[in-house]
């Protein structure tokens, strides 16, 4: 009987010891420790005869629930569902980790393909093949440049590719329509590189009418029309490829300026030569024509005026896609503009010339080491004082040697039945052929300027063309008039003569 009492005590000690601790009473008996989340449950742990996990769908909300069942439960051996599952388990803590995965839970349902699906799975294989053409393209392209870069013009197998261009593209057209057609640059320039070098192959030299220091103009014929051809010496490579490439990259095709056909680098006779082809004008440089002709005061304002509308046109930078850089020529003189039928002059010769944009500030100036003519050089170029890092330094040397060539044209200009013979600007100050030194003392130091025949004052045009060669030979470049400025006062003139014709 004692030992019954003891043992009841010690019981009773230890229930309360667990109690004290927070632990179920029922931890002594038979019964179960079991994880517990629910919203019934005091403590993590709870007790019973099973422990289970539970989970339902409840408003698109996925309930989890985990807990103690006292006795055995039917729910037990229900099966999971796609919207309710419960597992039970009958080991201490054994639903702690259990979970359970509702029917399609997790697997999205299979979908048939789309439309839009179908598209993207032709679409994109295309487009990959496209772009792999274009690339594909390009480098063809680019191999192909680079040897006719290397390879001599009319040689290889782009030359065998240019005659069997010939007849498509060059055949049985005038230059007119080679320029005027599709086929152009779109630069309004010339022709593209091909056709180019197709012209050039199927012209033929009929007679040298120019030679120079820079080579020889020959007159060719095209399928029976004139053109002319320069061909430059192997030392002046560097002026034929500045000239190819102005007149291939800008929009200079005007009535003033010489009309480009095609450049092309063959080979003739064992040498290589390099060709500029242009329009072909009968009566020469305007340096020959002076020698041959005597003037007119009307023919002499329609040459000057013609001269300063080209030049204003190569001054001014013209803005857009088919826009041109603003271009200083640098080496102007009578020998470098022609003239045409129609009385009119062009430029011509920009081996030399300056290019700038405005809207990268980019003064382009070249490579050629060559220098201008020296008997036309204004003070600043002779004294070494130019600002070469300025593009406007550049165009002021245009006007003054527009200044010497107005004054070449007036001096052949009968006023009262009286003219002079040709003579270049200077010729009774420095010798036929000055040196650098010769020209600079004559400009510089002692600041001489062409005479002005004292004639040209008694006809009212030749009096304001007078005035425009002193505005011309400022030693101040900056106090020089402007292309734009001359051009708008020799327009006035030649309205003064335009003005009785339209009256009689």
């Amino acid at each position: 009987m004692q030992r019954l009492l003891d043992r009841m005590l010690q019981g009773a000690i230890m229930g309360l010891f667990l109690v004290m601790l927070g632990l179920p009473k029922n931890i002594i008996a038979d019964e179960l420790n079991c994880a517990c989340e629910n919203a019934e449950c005091e403590r993590s742990v709870c007790s019973g005869s099973l422990c289970y996990a539970s989970k339902h769908r409840e408003n698109k909300e996925m309930i989890k629930r985990k807990g103690c069942l006292k006795q055995q439960n039917e729910l037990c051996r229900g099966s999971v569902t796609a919207m309710t599952g419960i597992i039970c388990c009958s080991t201490n803590m054994c639903n702690s980790h259990l979970d359970i995965q509702l029917l399609g839970e997790g697997t999205p349902p299979e979908e048939s393909p789309s439309l839009k699906n179908l598209l993207l799975m032709i679409l994109v294989p295309l487009v990959a093949f496209v772009i792999l053409a274009i690339l594909l393209g390009l480098f063809a392209w680019k191999v192909v440049h680079s040897r006719q870069k290397q390879m001599p013009f009319g040689s290889g197998e782009l030359g065998d590719l240019d005659f069997m261009m010939k007849t498509s593209m060059a055949g049985d057209s005038t230059l007119e329509d080679l320029l005027n057609d599709d086929c152009t640059t779109g630069s309004g320039s010339g022709l593209p590189f091909l056709v180019q070098r197709t012209v050039a192959r199927q012209i033929s030299l009929v007679e040298c009418v120019g030679k120079g220091r820079y080579g020889e103009v020959w007159r060719g014929m095209w399928h029976g029309e004139n053109v002319a051809v320069k061909i430059f010496s192997s030392r002046d490579e560097l002026s034929w490829v500045r000239e190819t490439e102005i007149y291939n990259t800008v929009l200079l095709r005007h009535d003033n300026i010489l009309g480009f056909i095609a450049s092309d680098m063959t080979s003739r006779n064992s040498s290589t030569q390099l060709w500029l082809i242009t329009h072909y004008h009968e009566h020469g440089s305007l340096y020959d024509y002076l020698q041959a002709k005597v003037l007119d005061v009307e023919t002499c304002l329609r040459l000057a005026t013609s001269i300063i509308c080209g030049l204003v046109h190569l001054h001014v930078e013209i803005f857009g896609t088919q826009g041109k850089p603003a271009i200083a020529h640098r080496d102007l003189k009578s020998r470098n503009i022609l003239v045409k039928n129609n009385k009119q002059c062009c430029i011509a010769d920009l081996g030399l010339a300056v290019m700038h944009s405005q809207i990268n500030d980019c003064l382009d100036i070249g490579n050629n080491p060559r220098v201008g003519t020296k008997r036309y050089m204004a003070p600043e170029v002779l004294d070494e004082q130019i600002r070469m890092d300025c593009f406007e330094s550049f165009k002021r040397t245009d006007i003054w040697a527009y200044g010497l060539v107005l004054w070449e044209i007036a001096r052949r200009t009968v006023v009262n039945g009286i003219v002079e013979d040709y003579k270049p600007p200077f010729f009774d100050m420095v010798p036929i052929d000055p040196s650098f030194e010769e020209m600079k003392k004559v400009v510089c130091v002692d600041q001489q300027t062409p005479t002005i025949p004292n004639r040209l004052f008694s006809d009212p045009t030749l009096s304001a063309l007078a005035k425009i060669m002193k505005e011309c030979w400022f030693q101040t470049p900056s106090a020089r008039l402007t292309a734009l400025r001359i051009k708008k006062t020799l327009k006035k003139l030649s309205n003064s003569f335009d003005i009785p014709k339209y009256s009689s």
